[in-house]
């Protein structure tokens, strides 16, 4: 997709569709008796509003949230077609739904078969020109993702070309940076989609490793993948004892390092990932109800990946190292049984009580070498627990921290990515739930607060480093298609590790 700026008055523009976004004034909730909206095209062309003013005056147009109307042959307008899009409450109006906005758009009229068309980039006291633009660039890739790859009947709908109007006369090279990072952003969020849509037979450890190291190549990245010999050799006892139930598809080790020459030596930012490529449960099988979903298991590994390609194209003066821990758990004659006992990476002795909690055990070793490479702060991300679904639904990603200052830093960049976060407690009562009579801790603390049992088992394996756990299970997959985004694999979080590495880049330098 092309994205190019322009100054040009929107009545003026000749496009196929005008997109303008408008906001409900009203000061009370969206409840239907409360007082009737008062929508507010946010444009500041006398033409665009006089073209929405019957829209508007009908109730048709009300501003409510992604509610879209689409005018044709709009009076007094060169464009085609005029598509006004809901951003909500004006009061609460902010660039996350700008960004939902431009996809929401790329979504409509894709599906109508239009090839380009042009948006009219709100600016407000609380959205500046740079961030506007950036995240119209993230929100139409985002919008651009279908996951219906093997449909033999496939269309192809695309939009070949964007044109985001910005209402100033400063159209320079500052907008076209903010688009160029929007355009990374969402290209990459796009790079995880791929990456966990892909069923498991077409996305094994192996061919994971390969796509990882191919972007690395691509990117510039230093990239390392090690098979069975070498985590045997690391004697990552966790990790390897989910990998042995799938001799037939080899676990991969891959760390991925993004080291500029003039950045500062600390901090170093580690980033681990849960790859598991498909999860029957192994022995602890699963129903077999949705278990196809499985496939998702490793959006955890890669959110990294992609991350890390953002990361590289952005070249933040920060140093970052990612590990991926690979593998399948599978219930064959060589799966770990309910009642082992493993040796992990550090040395702490973990009894298997349920084969099912495997996550927390690939992570394990993932968090102890990656502070062995000498990362100083910690993030790691897995579809971990459907605890934290419970919890949290599908709104929510659960995040657990044992720092106030990370947790505080990485918080602030959650309003920079739009995407949703909810700190949850790991207070060391907690711990009990986690001790063994045989060996040092178990791998499942039972069936109440079984997010926070599993965040504590990570933290037995961070020690003091600071450290952020992400819970993505009930928001890396989307069971429903949103205005802005299809059903299937979110992207969740990319945005937000990418924001932070460019925060700690400013902070560090």
């Amino acid at each position: 997709m092309k994205i190019k700026l322009s100054s040009a008055v929107p009545s003026q523009v000749d496009t196929e569709c005008l997109v303008v976004a408008a906001v409900d004034t009203s000061e009370k909730s969206d409840s239907p008796s409360d007082e009737k909206p008062q929508p507010q095209i946010l444009s500041d062309d006398t033409n665009v509003i006089a073209a929405a003013a019957d829209l508007v005056s009908s109730g048709e147009v009300t501003g409510k949230s992604m509610e879209s109307t689409l005018l044709h042959k709009p009076t007094g307008l060169k464009a085609k077609r005029l598509l006004l899009i809901g951003g909500g409450k004006a009061k609460l109006f902010s660039a996350c739904e700008v960004r939902k906005i431009a996809g929401a758009a790329v979504r409509i009229l894709k599906g109508k078969d239009i090839k380009s068309f042009a948006l009219v980039a709100p600016v407000t006291q609380s959205i500046s020109a740079e961030d506007s633009t950036k995240v119209i660039a993230e929100g139409a890739y985002i919008g651009s993702f279908d996951p219906d790859y093997y449909k033999s009947d496939r269309k192809e709908q695309k939009i070949d070309e964007l044109t985001i109007i910005i209402p100033t006369a400063s159209v320079g090279k500052a907008l076209q940076s903010a688009i160029d990072i929007g355009t990374i952003i969402g290209e990459s969020q796009n790079f995880t989609r791929d990456l966990v849509n892909e069923p498991s037979n077409r996305m094994t450890p192996t061919i994971l490793a390969e796509r990882a190291k191919n972007m690395c190549e691509e990117t510039g990245l230093g990239c390392e993948v090690y098979g069975p010999d070498k985590i045997k050799e690391l004697k990552m006892g966790a990790f390897w004892s989910v990998a042995q139930g799938s001799p037939e598809e080899p676990a991969r080790l891959i760390v991925m390092r993004y080291e500029p020459a003039d950045a500062p030596q600390t901090p170093v930012l580690g980033l681990v990932g849960k790859g598991i490529t498909f999860d029957t449960g192994g022995i602890s099988i699963k129903p077999s109800e949705g278990m196809e979903k499985m496939k998702y298991d490793m959006a955890g590994g890669a959110s990294m990946i992609g991350a890390m390609r953002a990361i590289a194209k952005l070249k933040p003066n920060v140093r970052v190292i990612a590990i991926v821990c690979a593998t399948e758990n599978m219930p064959s004659g060589t799966a770990q049984k309910p009642g082992d006992v493993q040796i992990a990476m550090s040395g702490k002795s973990i009894e298997i009580i349920n084969t099912d909690a495997e996550g927390r055990l690939v992570l394990a070793d993932g968090l102890h070498y990656a502070k062995q490479l000498g990362a100083t702060h910690l993030i790691d991300a897995a579809t971990l627990t459907g605890a934290c679904v419970v919890a949290l639904g599908t709104i929510n990603a659960g995040i657990f921290s044992d720092d106030d200052k990370f947790y505080g830093d990485f918080n602030a960049a959650l309003k920079q990515s739009g995407e949703k976060m909810w700190r949850l407690p790991i207070d060391d009562e907690y711990r009990d739930m986690i001790k063994s009579s045989i060996a040092d801790i178990v791998n499942s603390g039972g069936r109440w607060g079984g997010a926070v049992t599993a965040a504590m088992f990570l933290k037995e394996f961070v020690g003091d480093t600071p450290w952020i756990h992400l819970d993505i299970a009930g928001v890396a997959w989307l069971e429903e298609a949103k205005p802005w985004i299809a059903k299937g694999p979110s992207g969740v979080p990319v945005r937000s590790l990418v924001e932070y590495v460019r925060t700690l880049s400013e902070t560090a330098s």
